[in-house]
């Protein structure tokens, strides 16, 4: 197995699903950490970045205490607050089970915090603290308790905080158990992030997602079998690519051939190109329909045009007479697919090209599209024996691979890589990279990424960097492709002259002027 080396194993970055999570605790109970401890630690450490936050606790808390150890974690997080002079008030909306969170309900009420006996009005100003399930929930919750906490919510008088999962929403799938989840303005995950939180279906519910340090081993966490990890913008410091020396010449900085657009879709030609020229690639070549080969020296003089494509009746690409004429042996990296449009024939033909290409293969779009409308299929995978990315949406990757299952999006990532030993980019709001062993679930990314244009950008700019890192290093792996992917997301986000593709082309080449993150900021 290779060695993870970005980003860290910690806290910050692992994400684990709820049985996971559930061990890791167990173990540390086992090696002598008291339950009472752990509760402490986590409730004081919440009350901590509350007490950050004192526009929040300004008009009084009410703490939604729950029957289990969350609900204990509500209570410590009311004592603190109420012993530093905040009025605290709690409610406990099933019976109480645990002794420990009993226990510490008790003390509340014996130094003076006031206990309802009726639901909390949703019409006062001050902070709802939703500490009822938890980790541990399985099943729908009642639904005025959902009703209740969401009233507050729209009618914004007050901010709703939930503790490590929102009320009514599953930790697994990210998505309500019913109809309807607790809506938090802000959610403090304990310990490690729950795998149902980076969903983008958790999106409507979590509101900012902010981790609390209850201090996990990394010696355990180093052993999690199944390594999935949140990367954010903050990691883009701690990216690491090869340097270039300064003696290679152009053949040497990475060959990629782009094979893009048609007739109809002629403009994704363009965007997967500037795609490859921001990424500093030395030798770039281009398979383009005539209508953007006509041109392409006005705009993009770098360029080196080795084929023309023909269209079809239907103003899409014909990949045969181009790839019959080319010797695919000398590129590093090969990019097939935006704005190529459908031609089943036509694909029929010219997959065994692709196939048989030993270097990395990026398949983006229609040629997503084409392979799934193939008679061959997903079974093109197995066929192929040589490293192949793929970087569909959930719909191309539904038609793509439709007897993968998952319960979320990661877990669909995951088991398609298994299946296939291809690397996958499964975009989304939370987009995610994986391989047969790993995942990378990229986490608070600019939303104007989800524009058009962007994907056939950073198809070009994955062909452009592998064929880099490939002539330095001969051999890559799909963390490569998450930092591109990465790259890509903070290229976007630091966009100062707007966030369509081409400006974001024009900030991503700035960006990789220079290869050392560190002087990234």
């Amino acid at each position: 197995m290779n060695e993870i080396v970005w980003p860290t194993i910690d806290s910050e970055h692992l994400i684990v699903d709820s049985k996971q999570m559930l061990i890791l605790e167990k173990e540390m109970f086992s090696d002598g950490m008291p339950q009472e401890a752990l509760m402490e630690k986590a409730g004081i450490q919440i009350s901590r970045w509350l007490l950050k936050k004192k526009p929040l606790l300004k008009h009084g808390i009410t703490v939604f205490i729950g029957p289990g150890h969350n609900g204990g974690d509500g209570a410590v997080i009311a004592r603190e607050l109420f012993l530093r002079g905040f009025y605290v008030q709690v409610w406990c909306p099933f019976p109480i089970k645990k002794t420990l969170t009993n226990n510490h309900l008790n003390y509340l009420t014996s130094i003076g915090v006031t206990k309802l006996v009726e639901p909390p009005d949703a019409n006062g100003k001050e902070l709802w603290i939703d500490a009822v399930f938890g980790n541990n929930q399985t099943r729908k919750v009642d639904d005025k308790l959902i009703k209740l906490f969401n009233q507050k919510f729209h009618k914004k008088y007050g901010k709703v905080i939930s503790i490590d999962i929102p009320t009514g929403l599953c930790p697994d799938k990210g998505e309500p158990f019913l109809d309807n989840a607790v809506r938090a303005d802000y959610t403090l995950v304990i310990g490690l992030y729950k795998i149902g939180l980076t969903q983008d279906s958790a999106l409507p519910f979590i509101g900012e997602l902010h981790h609390i340090d209850v201090g996990m081993s990394t010696s355990k966490l180093s052993k999690v079998d199944k390594k999935i990890f949140k990367v954010t913008y903050k990691d883009i410091k701690n990216i690491d690519l090869p340097s270039l020396p300064k003696n290679y010449n152009k053949y040497q900085r990475g060959r990629t051939l782009i094979i893009a657009g048609s007739e109809k879709y002629p403009g994704a030609a363009y965007l997967a190109l500037k795609g490859a020229i921001s990424s500093g690639a030395g030798f770039i070549s281009a398979v383009l329909p005539e209508i953007v080969a006509e041109s392409i020296w006005q705009v993009a003089p770098e360029i080196v045009l080795k084929e023309t494509m023909q269209s079809n009746q239907n103003g899409n690409a014909s990949l045969l007479s181009a790839l019959r004429n080319i010797d695919l042996s000398a590129f590093d990296s090969l990019a097939v697919g935006p704005g190529i449009g459908i031609d089943n024939d036509d694909w029929q033909k010219s997959k065994d090209y692709l196939m048989d290409f030993g270097g990395l293969l990026i398949l983006d779009a229609d040629a997503l599209n084409r392979i799934s409308e193939s008679q061959l299929g997903s079974k093109f995978f197995f066929e192929r024996k040589f490293k192949t990315w793929i970087t569909p949406h959930i719909k191309e990757f539904s038609r793509l691979f439709p007897n993968i299952k998952g319960e979320t999006n990661v877990e669909l990532a995951l088991n398609a890589a298994k299946e296939f030993n291809i690397g996958i980019l499964l975009k989304g709001a939370n987009s995610i990279v994986a391989d047969n062993k790993k995942v990378w679930q990229l986490f608070g990314t600019d939303s104007q990424t989800a524009r058009a244009g962007l994907g056939d950008l950073l198809s070009g700019f994955i062909a452009g960097s592998s064929a880099i890192d490939l002539n330095l290093s001969k051999k890559i792996s799909t963390e490569f492709f998450a930092k591109y992917v990465l790259l890509h997301s903070f290229a976007a986000s630091k966009c100062k002259k707007g966030s369509n593709a081409s400006a974001i082309g024009d900030e991503l080449s700035r960006l990789m002027r220079n290869r050392k993150m560190r002087q990234i900021s």
